[in-house]
């Protein structure tokens, strides 16, 4: 013989508690990701400068010009 369950009542309660824990791990677990990211405050970040904007020119003269020896100089050099 089995014992009829109204779908509504049978875990009403439980279900309660359970949306609960969650939301309340859900809150607390929001907080850690917020102060998990602590990069901005190490030790090794203080030092740091930006690249300047000359830099980046100085980068893009050095790309330019191992593109233009491998051009003049590599396999397909004439």
């Amino acid at each position: 013989m089995g014992v009829i369950v109204n779908k509504e009542n049978a875990g009403d309660e439980l279900s309660r508690r359970i949306g609960a824990d969650l939301r309340a791990k859900m809150i607390e677990s929001e907080k850690v990701e917020k102060d998990a990211d602590l990069v901005e405050d190490s030790e090794y970040v203080k030092d740091l400068k930006k690249t300047s904007k000359f830099s980046w020119v100085i980068i893009v003269l050095v790309i330019v010009a191992v593109i233009v020896s491998f051009l003049a100089f590599g396999p397909f050099s004439f």
